[in-house]
């Protein structure tokens, strides 16, 4: 691609809060609907449990309580890429965020991979250390270290997804060892399925930049994104890794995200908004969005990510 060619990537977010979806019709219906729109991806997110009455500080409100009810219906975010990639053909399943360290890697490794292969290398992954610490210990882990989990558990899983030959794949760590692992299938992809950091702190940028192939960060003003991007560079630098090849992604409000918003979005270097829908119920009213938005962007599910540099005018 020539560098004077921008593409801007359009994922949508379905409206949580609502319950919709562990509703099996809504959501088939909802992402049939995205990608024959033209849009990028479907982000889902993960909640193992929700522990009632959390003193933890939810970082993106001001209250600190995060705006999902107790009793929401979140299903397990890898079943429901495994369900949606049988009702659709194209679109990227993502995450956004699992909380890494919930779960054990050898067993994410084979899960993560199983759901890629099968629907043939469409599964992005965006991970993150977690906010509720009540959460993190009903899965068994200790809140004190969830950076340090998080990291190895990055780095076990693409030991396993990588090719070994027939020795196998040999890790140890802190938490988390195998010698001799063999684990299949491999991801669609030679390099493994693409692991995006998800945070907002200078861990996580620094994270993105040591090991991350994206960063999504939520809910930063611009003068904050830049300093997170260049703690990111620097870190990507000390590690030997090309900064410019790091995606990054950014949120936004599907019925308001303007062509201002995305132009300003590009010239910060980002790839990717991830959009959110009005927080309903009303499938129709839904649909009524997304189908605005690929029109006023000149979406089309045939032509891929979206071009910016003015060609898809001419």
């Amino acid at each position: 691609m020539d560098e004077s060619e921008h593409v801007m990537r359009f994922g949508v977010i379905p409206p949580v809060r609502t319950g919709v979806t562990a509703d099996p019709a809504w959501m088939t219906a909802f992402a049939r609907h995205a990608e024959g729109c033209g849009f990028e991806s479907v982000v889902l997110v993960e909640h193992a449990v929700v522990v009632s009455g959390y003193r933890s500080t939810y970082p993106y409100a001001s209250s600190g309580k995060m705006p999902l009810p107790d009793d929401c219906a979140i299903p397990d975010p890898l079943d429901l890429m495994a369900f949606l990639a049988g009702v659709t053909d194209r679109i990227t399943l993502a995450t956004g965020v699992l909380v890494l360290p919930n779960h054990h890697p050898v067993v994410l490794a084979k899960r993560i991979a199983t759901v890629d292969v099968l629907s043939r290398g469409r599964v992005r992954m965006c991970v993150g250390v977690g906010w509720m610490d009540e959460e993190l210990r009903a899965t068994g882990a200790d809140p004190r270290s969830r950076g340090r989990r998080t990291d190895e558990a990055i780095a076990a899983m693409r030991a396993l997804w990588a090719d070994a030959g027939p020795g196998g794949a040999d890790f140890d760590g802190e938490f988390f060892a195998f010698h001799h692992a063999h684990s299949f299938p491999k991801p669609a992809r030679p390099g493994g399925v693409p692991i995006h950091i998800g945070g907002h702190s200078e861990a996580a940028a620094r994270r993105a930049g040591r090991m991350g192939d994206g960063f999504q960060p939520l809910g930063l003003a611009a003068e904050v994104l830049a300093v997170r991007m260049a703690q990111l560079r620097d870190s990507a630098e000390e590690a030997g890794r090309d900064p410019g090849a790091i995606e990054l992604s950014v949120s936004g409000y599907l019925p308001t995200t303007s062509e201002r918003d995305v132009a300003d979005a590009e010239s910060e270097g980002v790839a990717r908004m991830l959009l959110s829908t009005s927080m309903t119920e009303d499938l129709d009213r839904v649909h009524d969005e997304l189908s605005a938005f690929a029109e006023r962007f000149g979406l089309r599910a045939d032509a891929g990510p979206r071009r910016t540099d003015g060609a898809d005018r001419l």
